[in-house]
């Protein structure tokens, strides 16, 4: 019985998934989705790739050479939205509450049903509907709080369920590396084996002076996770329909350089939201209000994404389509729109790794020190 119930569901190697379904030929084979280019990176791969050693995010080139016989399609992000929202809808309809965590995971808050139904029972039953409705497989981890039943997910994979028990996180828990605590990535692993901490059990057993000492206030984190303790809400699900930035300058202007430096700052931040919200827009719309207050906008329909490179070169071409009267400038604007749930990786089917490497850097300093510590030099001025 929980006092608290909290379910996790991630969609099983989800592109790949509704890539079979839309080709029954890709099924048991290995199967790369991502750039197609001789730079590009994989986005996503199928199992049977991943016994090759193939990983999201390894360079293409590479993966090939890894499993020369698997298959490379580019991928299709208005098809994975439409499953997305599909599943979604699946789940909105039983879900007493739920939380949409990108496009393939979801969380639900299932405190009070065990007196009634049975939680564990009650997920089963949802699992089997999203499984005979989409046709997708999906894993489910059941705990009282998101950090263990994610976990669980993940040892549940794939297509499988896996239930801890009240009372028995540490336990689950402890045999497992460190690499399965969500939020450790390479940097952090390899600092915690440097320490002599690869297991869960001895990372929980560090004193959180000494963790703070050696990761800051994320010490104290990474002991809580250890110890299984998650207090955080499942934060009921709204689709955000849009993100905009304006700017009205002090005095009216035709300095274009400088507008266009601005609209590049403007992208990158709200680039770096996107990522940081999970999200990948496809719609772009510019706004230019000019100093005798009349105001144009023109919007342009691209492929999903949240590279921010990308989108600096979609907003920069528009401004220069859609400004065309040689008049002082008093406001410019940037809007995204067309928003879906993703992590930002899967928009990188063209990137090279070196560019999806210097993205994710500069996104770990923003999100440490801020967004203004680290900006691109032409916004300087």
């Amino acid at each position: 019985m929980y006092d608290r119930a909290i379910l996790h569901l991630d969609l099983d190697s989800f592109f790949v998934s509704v890539e079979c379904l839309k080709n029954s030929d890709f099924l048991g084979k290995p199967l790369l989705i991502g750039g197609t280019s001789a730079r590009g990176v994989v986005a996503s791969c199928s199992y049977e790739a991943r016994r090759f050693g193939i990983h999201s995010a390894m360079p293409m080139k590479m993966a090939l050479r890894l499993c020369p016989q698997a298959t490379v399609i580019k991928g299709d992000m208005d098809s994975y939205s439409k499953y997305s929202k599909l599943v979604t809808e699946i789940i909105a309809e039983d879900a007493p509450i739920y939380e949409k965590a990108s496009i393939d995971e979801f969380y639900l808050d299932l405190s009070g049903m065990d007196q009634y139904f049975g939680c564990f029972k009650w997920s089963k039953d949802l699992r089997q509907r999203v499984i005979k409705e989409s046709g997708l497989p999906i894993s489910f981890g059941l705990s009282i709080n998101k950090l263990v039943s994610k976990v669980g997910t993940g040892e549940s994979k794939p297509n499988g369920t896996h239930q801890v028990p009240n009372g028995e996180e540490k336990i689950f828990l402890s045999p497992l590396s460190v690499r399965k605590i969500p939020g450790i990535g390479k940097e952090t692993y390899k600092k915690l084996s440097f320490m002599g901490v690869r297991k869960i059990k001895t990372l929980g057993e560090i004193p959180i002076k000494l963790l703070e000492r050696e990761f800051g206030k994320h010490g104290r984190k990474l002991w809580e996770k250890a110890n299984a303790i998650d207090d955080s809400p499942v934060v009921a699900y709204h689709e955000q329909k849009s993100m905009s930035k304006e700017r009205t300058f002090k005095e009216d202007t035709l300095n274009l350089a400088h507008i266009r430096d601005m609209l590049i700052k403007m992208v990158d931040d709200l680039a770096f939201d996107l990522r940081e919200d999970e999200k990948l827009t496809s719609t772009i719309t510019v706004k230019i209000r000019y100093a005798d207050f009349n105001t144009y906008t023109k919007q342009r329909r691209i492929a999903y994404t949240a590279n921010d490179q990308v989108l600096i070169n979609q907003v920069t071409e528009i401004f220069d389509q859609l400004y065309d009267r040689r008049q002082l400038i008093r406001l410019i604007g940037v809007k995204f729109s067309g928003l879906v749930q993703g992590n930002y990786q899967i928009s990188l089917f063209d990137d090279t790794e070196k560019a999806i490497r210097l993205m994710e850097e500069r996104d770990w300093i923003k999100r440490r020190f801020g967004h203004d510590k680290i900006v691109r030099a032409n916004t300087l001025k």
